[in-house]
């Protein structure tokens, strides 16, 4: 499903739907001290930084929202949370997730204001995000503002909550949060930060590796073969790409035992991409595979993008029949 840009009025329908005053910012300390005294505010040097950003749109660079929470000794040292003048367009699918709309930012700052204060908090530091949709908006706003890449060494939390706890059926946050008993109110940025913190405090006690062994890089495990299709089934003559889930995990498991060929990514020959989420699919559209996926449906490929849910749901009404 395209995301449609929002028009004025009906920006202005949604957004007054939400309270204002849950999103004036957390400190709003952006005069040129601010950065000064950003790190010296922390109350102690925090083994790590957890940042979280919202966006406008589906420009990864038009962020709206940016919380920042330290961490040490499994508690948190300090947080920063600001709206953020985007300059760029608020997308009515977007307001649906976060509920800012383009009202809220009225005279907040814009991402070059607040540079500086994030480079006093994430420099030289180790930076948590849940997933890297986090980086990779913060690199396309230095990028479109013109300004130095900030210098810090990232750290995935859902790759730490896959180790920790592989045996949950998915690892977004609010799943995760949900399981481990910590307090979310999702897709507020200082929030999902915060739980984003706290998920990778909780691996550390979980599993008694410290930070450093999490940075650590990984030994590569060589990937299973996919099971190979049934001679016959629901799926048959389909080539089928996965994304979200293994080649040879259970959903993999099912479309092959329905006769459907699991392909290794989406090429000119894959004629289906099911997604281990629920539609919309929201931050899964920026995903390599789903992009390339969606731009050869728009060509006119003959490739169909669906949720898990709705292909399980599809097979178990023919099995009905």
């Amino acid at each position: 499903m395209r995301i449609e840009d929002c028009p004025g009025a009906l920006c202005n329908s949604i957004s007054a739907a939400y309270c204002h005053d849950m999103f004036q910012p957390l400190r709003a300390n952006h005069s040129a001290n601010a950065a000064a005294n950003a790190r010296s505010g922390d109350t102690e040097e925090p083994e790590f930084v957890v940042l979280d950003v919202e966006t406008a749109c589906s420009r990864v660079s038009s962020i709206c929202q940016i919380g920042i929470v330290g961490f040490r000794n499994g508690a948190v040292t300090f947080e920063y949370e600001t709206l953020v003048d985007p300059q760029d367009h608020f997308s009515s699918f977007n307001t649906r997730i976060h509920g800012i709309a383009a009202s809220h930012v009225l005279g907040q700052p814009c991402f070059t204001d607040i540079y500086d204060i994030l480079q006093a908090h994430l420099n030289g530091r180790t930076t948590v995000a849940h997933s890297y949709f986090d980086k990779g908006a913060l690199a396309a706003a230095c990028r479109i503002h013109d300004r130095a890449m900030l210098q810090t060494t990232w750290l995935d939390s859902v790759r730490v909550a896959k180790r920790a706890w592989p045996e949950l059926p998915s690892h977004r946050l609010n799943v995760v949060a949900k399981h481990l008993g910590i307090p979310l109110n999702h897709h507020d940025a200082l929030s999902d930060a915060r739980a984003a913190g706290m998920i990778v405090v909780k691996a550390i006690d979980h599993t008694g590796l410290q930070l450093s062994d999490w940075l650590a890089p990984q030994p590569r495990k060589r990937a299973s073969a996919p099971p190979p299709p049934a001679a016959d089934g629901t799926l048959k003559g389909q080539r089928i790409a996965i994304l979200g889930e293994s080649l040879n995990g259970s959903l993999a498991q099912l479309i092959a035992a329905n006769g459907g060929r699991i392909m290794a990514s989406v090429g000119a020959t894959t004629t289906m991409l099911v997604v281990a989420a629920d539609e919309p699919f929201g931050y899964v559209r920026y995903d390599a595979a789903f992009k390339k996926a969606e731009a050869r449906r728009l060509s006119g490929a003959d490739i169909q993008i669906v949720s898990a849910t709705a292909l399980l749901k599809t097979l178990s009404d023919r099995r009905d029949v």
